[in-house]
């Protein structure tokens, strides 16, 4: 599970890059689909991850405002920040359990390998509407594809 993490992390920075070409305008511009704009939704798939790390260690949710990053650079920093807090996480959960997680967010109760999963598809889910943007916008999206990929061993 750990590598469909470093993927997710090394597409994500990947768009970052991508998005590099477009004016803050172009990423802040509303679009059809998804969570709204580009930016924000690299915004949303950090927040979601993190939450949800968050909640499987048993801590409280950190609520982080979009109005307060809404600049790329500030986007992306965010990113390799939390990502250390979830590095550590998975160092020393490799082999996650069936133990139950309960959320403040959420009524439902789930196990922490549903979630690690979760957590993964919803990453893939909102990085396919990302490529979908990106064709709208004539320009080409980054590459999704998991084979020839090179990961570091967390």
């Amino acid at each position: 599970m750990i590598k469909f993490f470093e993927y997710n992390w090394q597409v994500r920075d990947e768009w970052f890059e991508w998005c590099n070409q477009l004016s803050i305008e172009e990423l802040l511009q509303k679009r059809s689909g998804g969570v709204g704009s580009i930016l924000y939704t690299l915004f949303h798939i950090i927040d979601v991850e993190y939450s949800w790390i968050r909640g499987i260690k048993g801590e409280r949710d950190r609520i982080f405002d979009f109005r307060e990053c809404e600049k790329l650079e500030k986007i992306k920093n965010l990113s390799i920040e939390l990502r250390e807090e979830i590095i550590e996480f998975l160092k020393h959960n490799a082999n996650v359990s069936g133990e139950i997680v309960k959320v403040s967010w959420d009524t439902n109760t789930y196990t922490k390998n549903e979630i690690l999963h979760h957590i993964i598809a919803h990453e893939i889910h909102h990085i396919g509407q990302l490529s979908v943007w990106a064709r709208e916008l004539n320009l080409s999206p980054v590459p999704a594809n998991f084979i020839g990929r090179k990961f570091n061993k967390i």
